[in-house]
């Protein structure tokens, strides 16, 4: 569908773009392949981190039902701390910050759980360096490393991460380019629809949502994309 939609566009609108940014799937690697050739791709920093909490999660499961015996429930440590364990560390309290502690070292086997909290902290903070070259070589460096790790779920972040390895890096060499305002309207566009409970009209639907994202002047092209998705 990307690629129809790119080829529809026509090869002046196709030489204009310089850069995009995608998701880390492969059908929109594909397309921007054969549709962009000049074009530089990058991974998104929202998707890279996503897919690093997202592996954190799955380890903090996968220990708390071989630690315990079942899913997590009120009181157990790991499940206490879940939401933490996503958030960025330099954003925590000192309580949060001990409840973490508290949490990692309540039973040895916990301690995969911090090794990959440590880890995915550090694919966060790659975005947050004084210069760009720095976090590329951090980036650089997890590429190599994650894929070692004994942890499989940061093994397997890792082989992902290497095989999107130049779309990844190429985020600190465009000026940290980013498809969030793509996803900001798009996140309007998911809640006007949930809320509605679908439309039926195509016509309707795409008046209802530039009306609900105040874009009623925007042009018919940026939104005809965004509405593909």
């Amino acid at each position: 569908m990307y690629k129809n939609w790119l080829e529809e566009r026509g090869e002046d609108f196709r030489s204009g773009i310089q850069i995009a940014t995608l998701d880390p799937f492969q059908g929109y690697k594909n397309a921007i392949d054969d549709q962009l050739q000049d074009t530089t791709s990058v991974l998104d920093a929202f998707h890279i981190v996503k897919l690093a909490g997202d592996a954190l999660d799955e380890v903090r499961r996968r220990v708390q039902q071989d630690t315990t015996g079942h899913r997590g429930r009120t009181g157990d440590p790991l499940y206490q701390i879940r939401n933490l364990l996503r958030a960025s560390r330099d954003r925590l309290t000192k309580r949060q910050q001990e409840r973490l502690r508290e949490a990692f070292t309540a039973d040895e086997a916990h301690i995969s759980v911090e090794v990959a909290y440590l880890l995915t902290q550090q694919v966060r903070e790659v975005f947050h360096q004084d210069r760009p070259a720095q976090g590329r070589r951090l980036a650089a460096h997890l590429i190599e490393r994650l894929p070692t790790c004994p942890i499989p779920e940061i093994a397997r972040l890792g082989r992902t991460l290497r095989k999107w390895k130049d779309a990844f890096l190429a985020y600190f060499d465009t000026g940290g380019a980013s498809n969030g305002p793509t996803e900001a309207i798009n996140g309007i566009i998911e809640l006007g629809r949930r809320t509605a409970r679908g439309y039926r009209n195509p016509t309707n639907y795409r008046l209802r949502m530039l009306l609900i994202a105040g874009s009623l002047d925007a042009s018919t092209e940026r939104f005809n994309f965004i509405s593909t998705w």
